[in-house]
């Protein structure tokens, strides 16, 4: 009997673990996803969790704890379990559930900006052919809205000690001290004199405590500070996402470099007294680069009246690199950060999109933008906005989603279709949360700026005009128009890349139209990057939109560059950016300008979107001096009184080189402004390739249409590093053309191309006509 009794048991079990093989070798791994997370109780959570996996398991909890893999209780809600299809299909059902999708095998994402920009890897961040290691003992300052310290990107595990030549202070305030800085964030200040000096004389200046937490120390309360330090130079972050979206590794260009800070914005803005003790201590500290990712709305002033201008025009002199953003207007001639010592950063996209599907009722699936992580549960009856118009506001007021302009019983349970007005300073996420407050479970925002992708509150997406003309035409021609909108999703390749950002702002200079702006290109559009948990949902990470973005990125690539060039000047580096620069997007088509995707031109991108492994071999580079600037200055009109109100020295323009025109600046780009019969520019080009062997660089054009050019020397030979040598470009017009017209320098040498835009008017027109 005990021998029978033995094998009968011992056969139960073969049979019994036979039947969970069997279950777990039909089962995949599901991620099942519930929506963000309103408990402050993991134990809760888990414990709904249990319940849904006992309940597609026939009850049983022995089976439901084998197939559980991990509970999601921070950021959002869910889980992530093996799950045959049919009891995925089962969950899926469950009202608690937004969705269920299976977890697919996925080679490293990072936050993919770097990874589409060139530089692929995690912490080393070594170019082939390149050490880059020595960006230890480069020294970022980052002027904007502070930090927040304890973030990942932030952690010095592993950095070398501080480099001996830095002079800068942790200064201690509210919620910071000396302690709060570490090998990585080597200097933190904040500025609040100019500050308070404004809000005593204007009290809406002031930061609404409603808001927010606003600290008195150099603690960021913002998120736009941390978001832009990290982007440049953040530490290596294993699992970066935003609320499970894009999810996977992440950091910045050079993220070995230190870090220092300078708080001078605040909620309501950044003041020019404060910027201007920031740039002075960047200075004193020893700062290597200063990154500030502000300005002025345009038009801007002239440069001894702008605190940026002069701030930088110092900084430059003492041989620091500054870059800026070129501002968000993005309309022709709105560029600002015009002065020609700062590199100045129009904003692009990756080939990385964050969408979501709208289906509506008669089948047709249409796709938006958006970061809303919960989609509709149901489809439910689309209405125009403006036929939900309430109290005195008409029906075209309501179309826009107006504060208080639509009618509960309206809009109760209903998708609203909303407009947005063009270049409108309204938010878009205020008309999601009017549309909630109103009833409504959803929102098609048609929009012009449709890239950007926009945290709506509500289950919503951004449309281009033409899609939302399509839905109007949908919901007048049907009877019960509805629609259902799904959960946003990250989605890398499905389309051409790099684009210009709508809201870049563009050129041509208004201040000196001899001076190209923007300079270059970078991405700018929904950057993944660390934030402060100081704002609302107390997010670690956040995505993000703007030539905000865009110009940390080059101050990545600026660190990588004085890695490997210490010695280079601010405009060596500068000139290194602009001349490997790109105006190819990654399939190798002319790069395009969004909304309208019209071909894009130097006004849009500068010389184009940046390369940095290109950047660090340049070939030649053309380099300026600060007494080339101040002779630029004289070129412009400046008297020695002007001049002295910038530079502060005792330089005057008789004591400079002359210029006959400010186009003779010696910059990596040439503007004629205005072309009447013929023309001449000066430049200088200085050799910083390998010195092993005589290297000749020929010249090949594609004129300005309508324009002839003329290049001599056409062929220049240099024998040894740090060589300079000068060519004349003298421009005639053969045919006369409307507004400007674009065209490119290369000097070539074998596979090597050092390029500079051309770009010329022969006859005054508009501003912003191109050809």
């Amino acid at each position: 009997m005990g021998s029978s009794h033995n094998i009968f048991l011992g056969l139960f079990i073969c049979i019994f673990l036979a039947q969970i093989t069997t279950i777990f070798t039909y089962a995949k791994v599901y991620v099942v996803y519930m929506g963000g997370n309103d408990s402050d109780d993991p134990d809760e959570i888990l414990m709904t969790n249990h319940e849904i996996l006992v309940s597609v398991h026939s009850g049983s909890i022995e089976e439901a704890q084998a197939s559980h893999l991990y509970s999601y209780k921070h950021g959002f809600r869910g889980f992530a379990a093996r799950l045959t299809d049919d009891q995925a299909l089962q969950i899926s059902k469950m009202p608690e559930v937004v969705s269920v999708f299976e977890s697919k095998r996925r080679s490293l994402h990072t936050t993919h900006s770097w990874d589409f920009i060139g530089l692929v890897g995690e912490e080393t961040m070594e170019v082939p052919g390149f050490s880059t290691k020595d960006q230890v003992n480069v020294i970022i300052g980052f002027i904007d809205t502070g930090i927040w310290p304890e973030s990942a990107s932030f952690s010095d595990a592993g950095m070398p000690p501080v480099p001996a030549g830095w002079r800068g202070k942790c200064q201690s305030g509210e919620a910071f001290n000396i302690t709060h800085c570490n090998r990585k964030l080597i200097g933190a200040r904040y500025y609040l004199s100019g500050y308070e000096a404004e809000i005593q004389d204007n009290a809406e200046y002031a930061d609404d405590p409603r808001n927010k937490r606003s600290y008195r120390s150099a603690r960021d309360s913002n998120g736009h500070g941390t978001h832009t330090a990290s982007t440049a130079a953040g530490r290596y972050v294993m699992d970066m996402n935003y609320k499970g979206l894009a999810q996977g590794g992440a950091r910045g260009g050079a993220p070995m470099a230190r870090v220092a800070v300078y708080k001078t914005c605040w909620d309501s803005g950044c003041y020019d007294a404060d910027i201007l003790a920031a740039f002075d201590d960047a200075v004193r500290d020893g700062v290597h680069i200063v990154s500030l990712s502000l300005g002025l709305d345009f038009p801007q002033g002239d440069y001894f009246n702008d605190a940026i201008s002069i701030g930088s025009f110092h900084t430059v002199s003492h041989g620091i690199t500054v870059v800026s953003s070129v501002g968000n207007q993005g309309t022709p001639g709105s560029a600002t950060n015009l002065a020609p010592w700062i590199i100045t950063v129009a904003a692009t996209s990756i080939d990385r999109e964050f969408t979501a599907n709208v289906q509506m009722g008669n089948g047709v699936n249409v796709k938006g933008e958006g970061l809303s992580v919960l989609g509709m549960r149901a489809p439910a009856k689309i209405i125009s906005a403006s036929t939900a118009h309430g109290g005195y506001f008409t029906p075209y007021q309501s179309s826009y989603c107006l504060e208080s302009s639509l009618n509960y019983t309206k809009t109760r349970g209903k998708v609203l279709l909303c407009r947005h007005a063009e270049r409108s300073s309204e938010s878009k996420v205020a008309k999601s949360q009017i549309v909630k407050a109103a009833g409504g479970v959803g929102m098609i925002l048609v929009d012009e700026d449709v890239d950007v992708a926009i945290p709506f509150v509500i289950p919503a997406v951004s449309v281009g005009r033409k899609v939302g003309k399509r839905i109007l035409s949908y919901i007048n021609n049907t009877r019960n128009p509805t629609s259902q909108i799904h959960a946003s999703e990250a989605v890398i390749g499905s389309q051409h890349a790099p684009r210009v950002a709508s809201f870049s702002s563009k050129g041509p200079n208004g201040l000196n139209p001899e001076i190209l702006k923007p300079d270059v290109a970078a991405p700018g559009l929904n950057i993944l990057a660390a934030w402060s948990p100081a704002i609302g949902q107390k997010m670690k990470y956040n995505i993000m939109s703007g030539t905000s973005m865009a110009c940390p990125h080059v101050t990545g690539i600026v660190a990588l560059i004085k890695a490997v060039h210490p010695s280079w000047s601010p405009s060596a580096v500068k000139s290194a950016i602009m001349t490997t620069a790109s105006i190819f997007d990654k399939s190798g088509k002319p790069m395009r300008v969004d909304p309208e995707g019209r071909r894009g031109n130097p006004f849009d991108f500068g010389s184009g979107f940046v390369d940095p492994t290109l950047a660090l071999d340049p070939g030649l580079v053309y380099d300026t001096t600060p007494t080339s600037y101040k002779a630029f200055l004289c070129s412009i009109g400046y008297d020695n009184k002007l001049l002295h109100l910038i530079t502060r020295d005792n330089s005057t323009c008789e004591t400079q080189p002359r210029f006959s025109t400010p186009s003779n600046l010696n910059y990596p780009s040439i503007v004629v402004p205005e072309l009447k019969s013929n023309f001449s520019v000066t430049r200088t080009l200085t050799f910083v390739g390998k010195p092993t062997k005589r290297t000749i660089y020929r010249a090949v054009v594609s004129p300005p249409h309508g324009v002839q050019v003329d290049i001599v020397p056409s062929r220049l030979v240099f024998d040894t590093y740090g060589q300079k040598m000068n060519f004349t470009a003298t421009f005639k017009s053969s045919a006369p053309s409307k507004g400007y017209a674009f065209g490119y320098l290369q000097w070539k040498n074998g596979k090597a191309r050092v390029t500079t835009p051309l770009v010329v008017r022969t006859a005054p027109s508009d501003v912003g006509s191109g050809t």
